[in-house]
């Protein structure tokens, strides 16, 4: 007994880090299990089905893409518009919008069913599919977000016994303008894709618009610049130490408010050409439909308009709160769940509340509906306890914060 307690013992974790790390490893090991087990039965073991094909697992994917898009906006800053009191962030960015779209792509891995034909949009092409052309940018923009977290990862001391990989990490440094470049244009190119992967489905009047693809861009910027600052302010408590300046976070706050406010200036006209000024036939059926299936109107008002833009913007831009660091982190939490609800509004509420005519429905009286099962809830802890796992050890050995840089910027 005494030998098992000593065992026991010597495996707890010892400190709040590696408890957290312990936390985090179940979560993941709980959520691979479930997805190799979808893998292998397919997806009859989730809640999904042919009227409501998309669920959870798309709208985890929506949002880490959204919130990955601090990447390409830092990375234009800093290396295209020569804005140099940024540069003290940029590593983070990079490393931000890495783990934001490696775990898009572990749940679009767990989704498809047959991640092993990923390659297949590179060889098949459908140019006549939106769809398409995201996969294809996702993949590219991806490789360039790996080469430009190499550098990084080659710093390490663990390194010094290869200094060729570490002079090839600082060839691929400079070729950060370059990446800067394509990463800008892909990233533009699938964020506004997905947006119009619901604005060019015209049996969907709700989304059927040209503002989806704009919305989808603005809202991706406001919610990955509000990552970073989250992330950048997180990581300044926990290490109890400066990592960023004062001046640079409240610059930060402010470029996520500028995208907030014009997403926001969108969100309200194409609410009112919608549901105020324009009162098609198509349209009022397809609200009141999905007003009776879905809590839409509350999840819109309440989690998108006021706690996502409105409450975000009042503390970012006002004085009295933007100069405190509590202000900064409420307001940017905001923003990240703004997006979030978005994109789960977007995904699924489109989905549960049925368009006027389906093939196959006589009549149209069905109303499908749809709550994630233990198998979905499991996948996406699994996905996300690996992406705060990866951040975890990140912040703690990888050299993100540049502290030469920041102290240059203090003073």
């Amino acid at each position: 007994m005494a030998a098992i307690q000593q065992t026991f013992k010597k495996l707890m974790p010892t400190t709040p880090f590696k408890m957290w790390l312990a936390i985090l490893t179940i979560l993941m090991v709980a959520g691979g299990a479930a997805g190799v087990y979808v893998l292998y039965s397919g997806l009859e073991v989730t809640n999904l089905t042919d009227k409501v094909p998309w669920g959870l697992w798309i709208t985890q994917d929506l949002s880490s893409i959204g919130l990955g898009a601090g990447a390409f906006t830092f990375s234009a800053i800093v290396y295209l518009f020569k804005i140099e009191r940024f540069k003290p962030i940029s590593r983070l960015a990079v490393f931000l919008g890495f783990l934001g779209y490696v775990s898009a792509m572990l749940c679009l891995a767990i989704d498809i069913g047959r991640p092993d034909r990923f390659w297949h949009a590179m060889v098949y092409w459908n140019v006549h599919s939106v769809l398409w052309e995201v996969t294809i940018c996702v993949m590219l923009y991806s490789t360039v977000l790996v080469l430009e977290v190499l550098p990084i990862v080659f710093e390490l001391k663990f390194f010094d016994r290869w200094p060729k990989l570490r002079n090839f990490g600082h060839f691929l440094h400079k070729l950060t303008p370059v990446f800067a470049v394509i990463g800008m244009a892909l990233s533009l190119l699938h964020q506004s894709s997905l947006g119009a992967t619901y604005g060019v489905i015209s049996g969907r009047e709700i989304w059927y618009k040209p503002t989806m693809p704009v919305m989808f861009i603005l809202s991706a910027i406001a919610g990955g610049v509000a990552l970073i600052l989250f992330a950048a302010i997180v990581t300044e408590k926990l290490k109890g130490k400066v990592l960023i300046s004062d001046r640079l976070k409240r610059d930060i706050a402010r470029i996520s408010s500028f995208a907030l406010a014009g997403y926001l200036y969108l969100k309200i006209w194409d609410w009112a050409t919608l549901s105020y000024y324009s009162h098609t036939p198509a349209t009022a059926d397809v609200l009141s439909r999905l007003q009776l299936a879905t809590p839409y109107s509350q999840t819109f008002w309440f989690l998108e308009v006021l706690l996502g833009c409105v409450i975000p913007l009042i503390l970012f831009i006002s004085p009295r709160f933007f100069k405190h660091d509590r202000a900064l982190i409420t307001g940017s939490f905001l923003v990240i769940i703004g997006v979030i609800a978005n994109r789960w509004n977007v995904t699924l509420s489109g989905l549960i509340a049925p368009p006027q005519w389906s093939p196959g429905i006589l009549g149209n009286t069905w109303i499908a509906t749809y709550s994630p099962n233990i198998i979905e809830i499991l996948v996406t802890l699994g996905v996300l306890s690996f992406g705060l796992f990866l951040f975890s050890l990140g912040i703690k050995y990888l050299p993100i914060f540049n502290e030469e840089v920041v102290l240059s910027r203090l003073c």
